[in-house]
């Protein structure tokens, strides 16, 4: 079955603790109902860098992805109804959702 990454792009952190709380309840609901699907759920990305063309090595990232989560269903159709009830988008954050392949040989 095909595995789809769905990537979280920007976002605005919630206000106030509770407001945290009251986001992470509502992922971690989001995530429970996605199931056996989920095979790596919010794995969040850390220390990043960029390595340039010329080699010069830059801390942070340039695509402001902070983390991803992986999952597994049958079409990219599926995926993106997933990813659409995602609380990230509540926060206003984006979502990039690609299909994983394979390299050859």
């Amino acid at each position: 079955m095909p595995q789809f990454i769905i990537s979280y792009v920007g976002g605005t952190p919630p206000a106030t603790p509770e407001e945290g709380q009251q986001h992470m309840a509502r992922y971690k609901q989001w995530l429970a109902e996605l199931g056996d699907c989920a095979i790596q759920p919010a794995t969040p990305l850390k220390n990043t860098h960029n390595i340039a063309p010329d080699g010069k090595i830059s801390n942070g990232g340039i695509t402001g992805i902070s983390g991803y989560t992986l999952i597994e269903t049958a079409s990219m159709e599926e995926a993106l109804v997933i990813a659409k009830r995602c609380p990230f988008l509540e926060i206003g954050g984006s979502l990039e959702v690609a299909e994983l392949g394979t390299m050859p040989g």
